[in-house]
């Protein structure tokens, strides 16, 4: 027993109570002597004793009962504080009962005086308690401080509870090797206030507050939902130099300390993101619930993310289709984590395998499909345009054909903004291959159970394995160049969630036969993306990190096509979501000519592959590519 009482960790409870024991007394004392107008014969009656052993008692019966002795002083807080001052009351109240009838005849004092002795021994005994905290506290940090002298200049986007909880969680860590200047809002009711001593400023000080008070980074929550307002901070934040680093949201830290160098940097994701998108949950979720599912490309950036989002609808089934060994494997593993309550299946097979998906169908019956799977490096099926087709065409028409065949309800497709008037084999496959199935659709229509087949068109995904963002990202942890092909390239962009999320969206609204194309938001020059990804990585471009210009790639422009023009869309219910007009072919012109472009490509004769798309898609324009001349022969 004696151990557990006295051991280490308990030594400083006891010496802590001790303490308080001291003041109390000490206050009592002093108490005593206002009231007795400092006359000092009192404090020789022997039964001042008494009363001081008595009034110990009561207060060491409240303190260890509330716990003021075992607070950690140095961590003191306004609810300890609050503590200590109940405790105080509480015994004063507690020792008055007691002792008040004895008061006068043994201390001289009349009822109205004694009560009058504790209310000042409260506030005497109180404040020294207090005080005693917060200055332990203060000096703790004072210090730690002293030890630290070197010091990061911090700001917090926000002037709301989220932040004011990072401001807090900071407080809390044990690194101290940092000053928290102010916040960041743009927010007029709050601008030059203060929350916890610390300023709130607008957005427009920042360069100021860089330069006259060195401040390093200024952290961002993830899931602040005044985007505009953080994306202006973040990009005045880049422009002086200012590293940006990101929290997580708040239920995942709440628990615990917040820790400065735990907390990772800025992405570029962040930094891009748009107003949420607003989804028709309950469509989404009648569309996909209970039903099979058959995912292509489950392995890769978007079709991974197609995987996830629907095993939140409880699908009956979901069939993972990829011929990458490796990645299915790791996405097995996922879904195995963190859905095993829904019933997966995962089936390794190339989409140029009639047969093999023959059996994918045979064996799972699927009733949607999310055909993900292509190729699509540009640069890449400029060089190799028999593999494009192989893929992008073959795979398709043998997924679309057995989907009717197998009674599918819907198929959509996974397309990209480079089959609008492609400069490209890549682009142009793509284009082939939804000209296929818009003509397979309306050739089926006399069927009672047709199948419904959507096409989806977006730009490029941030962060997907085609993306420039992990190529820059590992240019700059190399040590640079970064390499952009054209100052003048741009780039429509989103994020994988949010390209997925729409996905679902046209899904759910395409009644058959139609392309859906989505609102990429404003165009981005990749120099800035480069630019950003440098000075969020806490960089100078051109002195730290250089930038090397290295020219088109084949089958490469500059500019992307607008796909949100008025007179070539139009409008669904969803703003971001648009139905694109395009030219219908029959089935037998389309069918007739696949035929002829595949039994080419069995040949192997790159030349004319290519001039055969060029056929088929009479405004398809070879940009920057060997097949140029392809373009005036046609």
């Amino acid at each position: 027993m004696k151990q557990i009482l006295f051991c280490k960790k308990v030594y400083s409870r006891w010496l802590i109570l001790l303490i308080d024991q001291l003041i109390v007394t000490f206050a009592l004392v002093m108490s005593l002597m206002i009231i007795n107008n400092a006359k000092y014969d009192w404090l020789f009656n022997s039964d001042l004793l008494l009363y001081l052993f008595a009034y110990n008692l009561v207060t060491v019966a409240v303190f260890i009962a509330m716990r003021i002795h075992t607070g950690i002083i140095r961590y003191s807080n306004i609810e300890d504080v609050f503590r200590v001052f109940k405790a105080v009351l509480l015994a004063d109240a507690l020792f008055g009962m007691v002792t008040f009838f004895g008061a006068s005849s043994y201390l001289g004092l009349g009822w109205r005086w004694f009560a009058a002795m504790l209310v000042i021994n409260f506030f005497i005994s109180a404040t020294i308690l207090i005080v005693l905290r917060i200055g332990v506290k203060l000096l703790f940090h004072q210090l730690e401080e002293l030890q630290n002298s070197k010091k990061e200049v911090l700001l917090i986007y926000g002037a709301d509870a989220a932040s004011l909880l990072i401001k807090q969680g900071l407080d809390s860590s044990p690194e101290r090797n940092f000053n928290i200047l102010g916040f960041i809002d743009d927010n007029r009711d709050r601008i030059n206030k203060h929350i916890e001593q610390k300023k709130v400023y607008h957005s427009s000080s920042i360069p100021l507050l860089k330069s006259k008070c060195a401040v390093e980074k200024m952290i961002v929550m993830e899931d602040c939902t005044d985007i505009e307002g953080r994306k202006k901070a973040i990009e005045k934040c880049l422009e002086c130099g200012i590293r940006v680093i990101s929290v997580p949201a708040s239920n995942h830290w709440l628990k615990g300390k917040l820790r400065l160098s735990q907390l990772p940097d800025l992405k570029i994701e962040d930094l891009l993101q748009r107003d949420p998108i607003l989804l028709d949950s309950e469509n989404i979720l009648n569309e996909l619930r209970g039903k099979r599912i058959l995912v292509t490309g489950a392995a890769g950036s978007i079709g991974s993310e197609i995987v996830r989002q629907v095993l939140k609808c409880n699908p009956e089934l979901v069939v993972l289709c990829d011929q990458a060994e490796s990645p299915l494997h790791e996405m097995q593993l996922e879904v195995e984590d963190h859905f095993a309550a829904v019933q997966c299946k995962v089936f390794m097979a190339n989409i140029r395998n009639y047969d093999r998906l023959k059996s994918l169908f045979e064996t799972y019956r699927p009733q949607v499909v999310f055909h993900a799977a292509a190729l699509k490096h540009v640069p890449m099926m400029e060089n190799n345009p028999s593999e494009a087709i192989f893929t992008n065409v073959l795979g398709t028409k043998h997924l679309a054909d057995l989907s009717i065949d197998f009674g599918v309800e819907k198929f959509v497709m996974i397309s990209t903004d480079k089959a609008v008037r492609p400069t490209n084999v890549m682009g142009a496959s793509k284009r082939i291959a939804e000209m296929y199935i818009q003509a397979l659709h309306n050739y089926q229509t006399d069927l009672v159970n047709h199948t419904r087949f959507i096409t989806t068109r977006f730009g490029n995904v941030l962060g997907s394995n085609g993306s420039v963002v992990p190529r820059f990202k590992s240019q700059i942890e190399s040590g640079g160049p970064v390499t952009v092909t054209h100052p003048e390239i741009t780039r429509y962009f989103m994020t994988i969630p949010e390209s997925v999320q729409l996905v679902l969206e046209a899904s759910t609204m395409g009644k058959g036969g139609e392309i859906f194309i989505f609102d990429m938001g404003e165009p981005v020059k990749i120099v800035d993306l480069a630019l950003n990804m440098i000075k969020l990585a806490g960089f100078t471009p051109h002195t730290d990190i250089k930038i090397a210009f290295t020219g088109l790639r084949p089958g490469e422009k500059l500019y992307e096509e607008l796909l949100n023009q008025t007179e070539l869309v139009v409008p669904t219910y969803n703003e971001k979501i648009k139905i694109s007009k395009v030219i219908y072919y029959p089935y037998v012109y389309v069918h007739r000519l696949i035929e002829e472009l595949l039994a080419i490509n069995c040949v192997s004769d790159e030349r004319a592959i290519v001039k055969k798309m060029k056929e088929i898609i009479p405004d398809y324009v070879s940009n920057n590519s060997h097949y140029n001349e392809l373009d005036v022969v046609c």
